[in-house]
């Protein structure tokens, strides 16, 4: 299973790798224009295969443990009630609202920022300010879920 593993690391460096060489020299993505889609390409389907392979295997070995080890975690947790299961939604709650909410927020506000930035450059502050004012609400979300977790 470790291979499986190695080889999903491989195609990601690959990957990143190939971008990180297109970005540095654009120029040299002109050379290599008729086979790097496929060899791009080749990555992927191999990262996805491997990601499947090892959730199969996974799977496998997971069904297949230890009885005896299996009792013994059985026995160390706790089993979780009604009431504790709500407050444990409740408290992601604010995140994911707010983390809508800052989305909703940020792409007229980075639309607008971006139009004025590009007829008037000097704007770009104020503009980073306003985004920055958006995403802060995320933020609040994150801090408020923090704080309800510490009371469950």
């Amino acid at each position: 299973m470790y291979w499986l593993v190695g080889l999903m690391t491989v195609a990601i460096f690959v990957l990143i790798a190939g971008g990180v060489l297109l970005e540095i020299r654009p120029q040299f993505a002109l050379r290599i224009r008729p086979w790097y889609r496929p060899v791009l390409g080749t990555e992927l389907l191999v990262f996805v295969g491997a990601q499947v392979a090892l959730l199969a295997l996974g799977i496998r070995d997971v069904l297949a443990a230890d009885p005896a080890m299996v009792a013994a975690a059985a026995q160390g947790a706790r089993e979780i009630s009604t009431g504790m299961g709500l407050a444990i939604i409740g408290v992601g709650l604010p995140t994911g609202l707010s983390t809508i909410g800052a989305g909703i927020a940020v792409g007229p506000i980075g639309a607008a920022s971006l139009a004025a930035v590009m007829e008037r450059p000097e704007a770009l502050g104020r503009s980073l300010i306003f985004l920055g004012l958006a995403e802060g609400i995320a933020i609040y979300g994150l801090v408020v879920s923090i704080l309800l977790l510490n009371r469950i």
